[in-house]
């Protein structure tokens, strides 16, 4: 990406506004999934998260990642638009891979709640409105959690976007 890139004001101005979207739905999901959702190992859950962006989206961190890698491929405006074509069926077919395995891991775990919560909230696709269930009165943000554990992430974003904008002074 950054080999090909050529970034303009528009395609800054655009893809920043998308990947900030990204990074903020990720952000929301972390403050309530906790730093599970950081593993890299097997899957894990203490209980069906319901609240904050999982009233509105099963899997907010994976459309977090779609909408952050879009976003930096948009900024870089390389190869445009094949590159972020390519990255987005990569991502959804790489996701839904995950999400299958992760699906089967809570239907087992928790049994109808998770049934009930996934016949309600869509897998990518949020809904307009939010879901109700009564396990949101208990399910609250972490922010400082929730920063610790995107720090990496933030960093990752701030130097790829520095380097964009440095390549797009230099042109």
């Amino acid at each position: 990406m950054l080999v090909f890139a050529k970034p303009t004001d528009f395609s800054l101005l655009l893809g920043a506004l998308c990947a900030i979207l990204g990074e903020a739905i990720r952000f929301w999901g972390v403050a309530y999934a906790g730093s599970l959702t950081r593993v890299t190992g097997s899957v894990g859950a203490p209980e069906v998260i319901v609240a904050g962006p999982f009233a509105y989206v099963r899997n907010p961190l994976y459309v977090g990642n779609i909408l952050l890698y879009v976003g930096i491929g948009v900024m870089s405006n390389a190869l445009f638009p094949w590159l972020i074509v390519a990255a987005s069926v990569y991502f959804v077919f790489q996701y839904s891979l995950i999400v299958s395995l992760e699906e089967e891991f809570l239907e087992k775990e928790f049994g109808a709640a998770y049934l009930e919560f996934k016949k309600q909230v869509p897998r990518f696709v949020p809904r307009l409105v939010a879901y109700r269930h009564q396990a949101q009165e208990h399910q609250r943000p972490n922010w400082g959690e929730a920063l610790k554990s995107e720090r990496r992430t933030l960093q990752a974003l701030a130097l790829v976007s520095l380097i964009l904008v440095v390549l797009w002074q230099w042109n």
